[in-house]
């Protein structure tokens, strides 16, 4: 076992993280209004014996209340009073849920138009995505626009559900049509991993347990396909990135000399002795030491909060990061841009906005609105200069300061971008660099 050797952390300077849980899976459900993704997550937890008595009791009573026929598993996941009211999701909700094979984290998202933005919320970290499709009605605009949103943020794995087969009549040619669709879809977006699976939500076919109703179908049930789904690790191990969020320098006779540098590792894996450099000044030096926790680590790696003692005195401070010297990221200060336009504030050319990168964050301006995305064709519409809410675009920006990034497909998090609105505060688009 490596020798530890103690090291000061402080208790409001030492940022807080656990090592990376490798049976830990990220999903979101997307799809459109009514398809059955709350209903899907309530039968999840439901059937896998997540429910406790008195959520159960209480979901129940409400039901009841409500004059349902049956238990409305939906109502486990919809916690806005608006939500239970109308029976549809407004806000991201998140459940936390584990089997004896694997922990899960669910973002149920909502499937109105005007709640897109809450979809890239819920999507921009998972590592699956669930999208449903009513059997009856196919593949619909959100479908469409949901998929291709979740193309854009890379999400490894994409299930298509094929919901309420029982009104169908658990009719085997009413999914064939539906994944012959999706899967002409899919070729377009360039979506390599995608399953497909029949079900019903409400009558809990393939979703825990196998149909009894659907003998035709051979594979996997849903919660069977997230307990086997292979979570990608290329983020661990390549592209080697530690955005700096503080510098710790301890004000006491007892460590005197000590400063190192907290922050999140966004990717690779970092060693003491590793030659790194410091961007955007492009400083050169060496890890010294990895501290965590009080103690020095042999190794760390994405997403593990620690910090790093050099063997130079270097000027760094937050919104710098620290690479490997042989695998550097791009610094630059045009920015080429695929965004998702969160507000009713339309967006144009000769804008100024704040623009928050990693621990950094600096003032830009958009150069241009390259295109638009067609959401039903997936066509550039490159005479469409204004993009309005929930529209996606490629712009250029110009910032203020130079930014460290590399392209969204190598690195989701250094490759991400969000942009405020400079008067109210308020986020008004994601972006991903390309």
């Amino acid at each position: 076992m490596a020798k530890t050797t103690k090291h000061p952390t402080p208790n409001s300077q030492h940022p807080t993280s656990s090592y990376l849980e490798m049976d830990m899976l990220r999903f979101t459900t997307a799809g459109s209004v009514d398809d059955g993704k709350s209903t899907l997550i309530g039968r999840l937890l439901f059937d896998s014996k997540s429910i406790f008595e008195d959520q159960y009791k209480a979901v129940k009573a409400t039901s009841k209340k409500r004059g349902d026929a049956y238990l409305n598993l939906a109502l486990f996941t919809d916690g806005l009073r608006a939500e239970r009211e109308q029976g549809i999701t407004i806000d991201v909700a998140y459940r936390y849920f584990a089997t004896p094979k694997r922990k899960f984290i669910i973002a149920d998202t909502p499937g109105h138009v005007q709640y897109t933005r809450n979809m890239v919320t819920g999507a921009s970290t998972a590592n699956a995505a669930i999208i449903l499709i009513d059997a009856r009605k196919g593949l619909v605009e959100q479908s469409k626009r949901h998929s291709y949103i979740a193309s854009l943020l890379r999400i490894p794995h994409i299930i298509v559900c094929v919901n309420k087969m029982d009104l169908v009549d658990y009719k085997e040619d009413a999914f064939k049509k539906i994944k012959k669709e999706y899967e002409e879809l899919a070729l377009k977006m360039n979506i390599p991993n995608v399953h497909f699976i029949p079900i019903s939500a409400l009558e809990g076919d393939n979703v825990v347990a196998s149909s009894k109703s659907m003998k035709w179908y051979k594979g996997r049930t849903v919660l069977n396909l997230l307990e086997t789904l292979t979570i990608p690790t290329a983020e661990i191990t390549d592209n080697a990135r530690f955005p700096v969020q503080y510098v710790i320098r301890p004000m006491s006779n007892e460590y005197h000399d000590y400063r190192s540098y907290a922050g999140r590792i966004t990717g690779g894996v970092f060693k003491p002795g590793d030659a790194v450099t410091i961007l955007p000044k492009g400083l050169s030096s060496k890890i010294k030491s990895i501290d965590f926790a009080g103690n020095s680590l042999p190794e760390a790696y994405s997403p593990m909060s620690v910090s790093f003692t050099l063997d130079d005195d270097i000027d760094i401070s937050r919104g710098d990061m620290i690479v490997k010297s042989d695998n550097k990221p791009v610094v630059t200060q045009d920015v080429e841009l695929m965004v998702c336009w969160m507000s009713d504030k339309k967006l144009q050319a000769n804008r100024n906005y704040t623009l928050k990168h990693t621990t950094n964050e600096v003032r830009c301006l958009v150069k241009e609105v390259n295109y638009k995305v067609n959401i039903n064709t997936f066509d550039k519409m490159e005479d469409e200069k204004i993009v309005g809410l929930n529209e996606i675009a490629c712009i250029t920006i110009r910032t203020a300061m130079p930014l460290i990034t590399d392209k969204y497909a190598k690195n989701r998090i250094t490759g991400s971008v969000i942009l405020i609105d400079e008067n109210s505060n308020a986020t008004v688009g994601a972006g991903m660099i390309i």
